[in-house]
């Protein structure tokens, strides 16, 4: 990514606040790096660029931000009426989306649109990901023609603060890998450091071969979790430069100053989703694709610590100028959407359901199945075990959708269960171990594997 240098220097025009040092921007070290170059803004980088990006658009008057709106599905040729030519290239002209506040569904249509809808964690039971992490973009594109690709490789943290499962958070807090770029090193609850042992690097080893590392000592010993030592890094050196880390594990009882913090691994990021080319580009026409919820073929099967950041500003930067490159070739005429031609939503025949109960058990049933069968250690009897039931679940949650009033819960179990079918498929096509998908009945890598997972609906 030749563009990252210029991305940054942006973000720096536009009021993001990285760590300094001495006039120089600060830059951390993480798994799998040979050397510090990572730009951050102490440990809440995202957050902090949020915070700029926000407060820029707030005084850009052609922007308009929709709050407490749920995307549906996409608007394309198969949602509209049949005298279209069947051979015309699929095209996007915006989104169904249910209004939360009123819960109507409206339809917003587009010249372009961008799904820059995030991960999908959620699929797994314990995830460093927010709620909203359900994979609702993947399965959006999925549903209209997208290619997906590559939904095999699922990164799992290593690091996430433990937390007892009685405590039924949402998701585990992340503790950042630049912990153990600074010097901390994990531990079994015995005091053993275990790491040199699977590879030279160490505790700074990648996120694939540390957490697999973990998986296998919490299995051998039967313990919980293993401990993340940040002794040689040093108490007064950890609160400096991780505050919010420090915070967040005083607010949990965690006593810090003993210098152990409890961890385990947890589903963090999708290195696959909707297959774009270098310009965001979906093979839908005017649909575009951006962050996790796209695959640009930048991560291949595992994805380098802190170089999500880095490609969500470059691609979207490389969607804007394609945007603005066919706008003024008028490839695309942002004023001519055939508003006639658009169904309006229909939900006659749905009625609310007393039932609701169902949605949270299948949502819990899908990820005690994703974590159990489809986790970090997979083998093809799983997998099998795994698409019957997710098979299964997605007619029964498909025939409920059908029938029955929308609420964010029933859409967000839709695209879970759409997610789960796709991860299993992708990775039962690939017999092979690569990356983040290890196969303990296919331990080697081959060549005759050597290229994309691709899914499309038929």
């Amino acid at each position: 990514m030749t563009e990252g240098p210029e991305r940054i220097k942006e973000l720096i025009e536009f009021g993001v606040e990285f760590t300094n040092e001495k006039g120089k921007l600060s830059l951390g070290r993480e798994g799998g790096h040979s050397k510090n170059r990572i730009v951050h803004s102490k440990d809440l980088t995202g957050r902090e660029i949020e915070r700029a990006l926000l407060e820029k658009i707030s005084n850009i008057s052609q922007i308009k931000i929709l709050e407490y709106y749920f995307a549906i599905d996409f608007l394309t040729r198969k949602n509209f009426k049949k005298r279209y030519k069947p051979k015309q290239k699929n095209v996007c002209y915006g989104i169904y989306a249910f209004n939360v506040e009123t819960s109507k569904v409206e339809i917003i249509t587009a010249g372009t649109t961008i799904i820059a809808s995030g991960g999908a964690g959620q699929v797994y039971l314990h995830t460093s990901n927010p709620p909203i992490a359900t994979g609702d973009g993947v399965a959006m594109g999925y549903r209209a023609g997208c290619e997906i690709e590559n939904m095999e490789f699922v990164q799992f943290h290593p690091t996430t603060l433990y937390e007892h499962p009685d405590s039924n958070v949402p998701y585990v807090f992340l503790i950042s890998e630049a912990v153990r770029g600074a010097g901390a090193v994990l531990k079994r609850i015995d005091g053993y450091e275990f790491m040199n042992k699977y590879d030279k690097r160490g505790s700074l080893a990648p996120r694939d071969i540390v957490a697999r590392s973990i998986d296998n000592e919490m299995k051998k010993t039967g313990d919980s979790f293993v401990y993340l030592d940040i002794n040689p890094v040093g108490l007064l050196k950890f609160k400096e430069e991780f505050p919010n880390i420090y915070e967040v594990c005083i607010s949990k009882g965690i006593d810090v100053s003993k210098g152990l913090i409890p961890v385990v691994p947890a589903a963090h990021y999708s290195c696959g989703g909707i297959r774009t080319d270098l310009k965001g580009r979906t093979n839908i026409k005017n649909l575009y694709a951006c962050g996790e919820v796209s695959s640009t073929g930048v991560h291949g099967a595992n994805r380098l610590a802190s170089n999500s950041l880095l490609e969500a500003m470059v691609f979207a930067d490389a969607i804007y100028n394609d945007i603005l490159y066919l706008s003024s070739k008028q490839k695309i005429n942002l004023n001519s959407i055939p508003l006639s031609n658009i169904y309006e939503w229909n939900d006659d025949g749905t009625e609310n359901a007393d039932e609701w109960i169902l949605i949270s058990y299948d949502k819990f049933e899908i990820k005690k199945l994703m974590s159990d069968f489809v986790g970090i250690v997979r083998n093809m009897y799983r997998l099998k075990r795994a698409l019957r039931r997710i098979k299964m679940m997605k007619e029964e949650i498909d025939e409920f959708y059908f029938k029955t009033k929308l609420n964010v819960d029933l859409l967000e179990l839709r695209n879970l269960v759409t997610v789960a079918y796709l991860i299993v498929c992708s990775a039962m096509k690939r017999k092979e171990s690569r990356g983040l998908h290890y196969m303990t009945d296919f331990p080697f890598t081959s060549e005759k594997f050597l290229h994309n997972t691709i899914l499309k609906k038929k």
